[in-house]
């Protein structure tokens, strides 16, 4: 199995496809090997210098301290995740890695949701990373970012010029666009 990994506009943050499904129910970010029990994203976790693994549909982002170096990291992730695979599993997450329920959207938060869905998310998750929505209160839209995204340089600049741009644009109830 051959993994390619790609970079991120996040230093801290790099991209591993594997070239089969990661995740087949929704994107998750798990910060704490505490948070979940599955063996590959508490392995990851468990690697000097890790701080999050973020799996998306068919993609891994792990970010990284700044002061560790990709050469710490990358070969070792790059071969944990091959074991993963090796023994057969078809991917990384089949369920949610947490409990919940859906919650309740008003109609301007679903049409929120519509456009992150369907215009931003799959542009942040070419660099790695994802946008939820968390709130809509007051004209402000509350988001979190996710993988590479979560501390990268330039997800400020995204956010303000990109997601609220848009959402603004589409939805004139939106004033203003901020990351939890």
């Amino acid at each position: 199995m051959f993994i390619q990994t790609e970079a991120t506009p996040n230093p801290n943050s790099l991209k591993f496809l594997p070239g089969k499904t990661v995740s087949n129910n929704g994107s998750f970010e798990v910060t704490k090997k505490e948070e979940t029990d599955n063996e590959l994203v508490r392995n990851l976790l468990s690697v000097n210098g890790v701080t999050a693994v973020f799996l998306g549909a068919d993609f891994l982002s792990i970010n990284k301290k700044e002061e560790i170096s990709w050469d710490d990291i990358k070969h070792i992730a790059i071969s944990l995740i091959n074991d993963f695979y090796s023994t057969g599993k078809e991917f990384v997450v089949a369920n949610e890695l947490f409990g919940g329920e859906k919650e309740k959207h008003s109609e301007i938060e679903k049409q929120i949701i519509s456009i992150l869905e369907s215009k931003i998310r799959p542009a942040v998750a070419k660099d790695g990373g994802d946008i939820k929505f968390k709130e809509f209160k007051d004209g402000v839209v509350k988001v979190e970012l996710q993988g590479s995204c979560s501390g990268c340089p330039s997800s400020t600049m995204t956010l303000k010029q990109g997601v609220q741009n848009l959402l603004c644009h589409y939805l004139p109830e939106v004033k203003e666009v901020v990351a939890i």
